[in-house]
């Protein structure tokens, strides 16, 4: 058999590597447009900042490698033109612009992606770069080592956040353009409010809901203008707005493409011509949260595709479950983990769906270097979890990835609260926070608790603040009474029963205690999701005031964390 696959990096390497461990008489030929057959893209942000010093570290493997150890012949530098379905061959460019043809068997489409073009004046200024590639890279590094002092980078995606951090690091000005208010899309905007605020600590300026004009030459810089008049001054800029599918090929050889042009392939990752298998960041799959199709332009994905799609030309028939788009990213400090849909992106979908947020410490209260992890678990009214989000220091790579793992295999939200996780005090509580996100998503389906959220608290309602006094007068929610829980019982007389409450506490523990007391005493009462802590994210002003863990002394101790 005679495979030819168009393109390296990671789906096409991983399909190449993978047919011969399974072959050993396959002729396999890997043809990649680019210099290198496959490097680490994910580590540009990181070699730029010299996190990662050495450039070589970023390749993974060569063409000499290639050919050595699995015996793949890898022609770099070898443009693919067309395909000829009927012949079943394709035509190459080489570097010196000579042009063959070659045929296959089955043929793999593993193109990729590119950065969206923006049409901008000015644009192609050399001074206007990307990210996405070795020698996006080294042009940005060029800059970088000539003295620059001030970039600035258009996009706060996972890119441009990166790029953003490492720059900075390296004592360079750093301003961010995002066209929406907040970074990360991925996110929803509450959970992004932390990670703005850790890059702002660290010196990195953003500019929210604005939109790059047009980039004005100079001799030495460029001004960077906004759609509000603004005229932002750099040595240079990175443009990181986003990815396009390289589908062009595709569309040429009149193959099916969905609505945003990516490659529509089956559950067994073959495109609309039986011969030919597609894989990474230029197909559309499966979301199997909802059963749509989607693309998701990850290293993972794109890696385990690659793989199956050799597996399944030697024979098998692997289906592909899906992709939900688990991720992580640094940023500074903070941490932030996330999979499967944003609220935002289920309102867009009009799915229906529950949410509850959580404040726990990355382990145990008594234990000391806890940290506070943000959590947001949505999940539809039959308990199916539909995503989750995690902002910490500590210990969000564990959460999101034990949600992840849950989704894969179906598990409800509720049943997040049986998980058996490892336990010790460095590492968290005897109940882990996902199994306390379990615990309260399933207090909140079977009505033990009703919740309000901070971004739709009712008005007119009486808002009760049951932490102690000391956490009250360091900042509470404008208008609320406190009663400290350990007194509650003996003061419900001071208690509205005409009017709706909504209890709170630091995380949301001892509001939960403080509404079953008020329940089961005839009070119209609802717990606010995540406490105090939640109710600053959405409310970013308040952010500067200090804050105390719901696990301290002057909070609430381990024997209440109680569902």
């Amino acid at each position: 058999m005679k495979v030819v696959i168009i393109g390296g990096v990671a789906a096409g390497a991983s399909a190449a590597a993978r047919l011969r461990r399974l072959d050993e008489a396959a002729e396999i030929i890997l043809l990649e447009k680019g210099s290198h057959v496959s490097y680490a893209n994910c580590g540009l942000p990181y070699h730029l900042g010299g996190v990662i010093p050495q450039r070589k570290s970023l390749l993974v493997v060569t063409p000499e490698r290639f050919k050595r150890q699995f015996n793949v012949q890898v022609r770099v530098e070898s443009e693919v033109l067309s395909i000829d379905r009927t012949a079943k061959n394709v035509t190459v460019r080489t570097r010196e612009g000579e042009t063959y043809t070659e045929s296959y068997d089955k043929l793999v489409l593993a193109t990729g992606s590119s950065p969206i073009p923006l049409q901008i004046p000015g644009v192609e200024n050399p001074r206007v770069t990307h990210l996405w590639t070795l020698a996006d890279m080294d042009q940005a590094l060029l800059h970088v080592n000539a003295g620059a002092k001030r970039v600035v980078l258009v996009g706060a995606g996972f890119v441009g956040l990166e790029a953003a951090e490492n720059l900075r690091e390296k004592g360079l000005e750093v301003t961010v353009v995002q066209r929406s208010n907040h970074v990360l899309s991925t996110v929803d905007r509450e959970m992004a409010v932390p990670l703005a605020k850790e890059l702002e600590s660290c010196g990195i300026r953003f500019e929210f809901e604005r939109v790059v004009k047009e980039f004005i030459a100079n001799e030495f810089h460029i001004g960077v203008v906004l759609d509000n008049g603004k005229q932002i001054e750099c040595d240079f800029a990175i443009l990181c707005a986003g990815v396009k599918p390289n589908s062009e090929l595709a569309r040429s050889a009149g193959l099916e493409l969905g609505t945003h042009g990516h490659i529509v392939t089956d559950e067994y990752l073959t495109t609309s011509d039986p011969d030919i298998f597609a894989a990474g960041d230029a197909v559309e799959v499966r979301d199997p949260i909802l059963g749509v199709r989607t693309a998701i332009p990850l290293a993972g994905p794109a890696n385990k595709q690659g793989r199956l799609v050799a597996d399944n030309i030697m024979g098998a028939r692997n289906r592909y479950w899906g992709s939900m788009g688990a991720s992580i990213l640094k940023a500074g400090k903070l941490t932030v983990g996330m999979v499967g849909l944003t609220e935002a992106r289920l309102k867009q979908k009009s799915v229906a769906y529950e949410k509850i947020y959580l404040a726990p410490n990355s382990n145990a209260s008594y234990y000391p270097g806890g940290t506070i992890l943000n959590i947001k678990l949505i999940f539809a009214p039959d308990g199916k979890i539909l995503g989750a989000q995690v902002v910490g220091v500590k210990g969000v790579d564990k959460r999101i990835d034990v949600i992840a793992t849950a989704m894969r295999n179906g598990m409800t939200a509720p049943e997040l609260g049986y998980l058996e996780l490892s336990y010790a005090p460095p590492y968290n509580s005897a109940k882990d926070p996902v199994n306390m996100a379990g615990m309260v998503a399933e207090n909140v389906l079977n009505g033990t608790s009703k919740v309000v959220h901070a971004d739709s608290i009712p008005e007119g309602s009486f808002l009760l603040d049951v932490r102690e006094v000391v956490e009250f007068n360091l900042g509470t929610i404008p208008g609320s009474v406190n009663i400290p829980l350990g007194t509650l019982r003996e003061r419900l007389t001071e208690l509205p029963k005409e009017r709706e409450i909504v209890v709170f506490c630091q995380a949301g523990t001892r509001g939960y205690v403080a509404e079953r007391i008020l329940r089961q005493h005839g009070f119209n009462v609802k717990n606010l999701s995540g406490g105090y802590l939640i109710w600053k994210l959405f409310n970013p002003a308040s952010l500067s005031a200090p804050v105390l863990s719901c696990c301290t002394p002057a909070g609430c101790t381990e024997t209440t964390k109680n569902s």
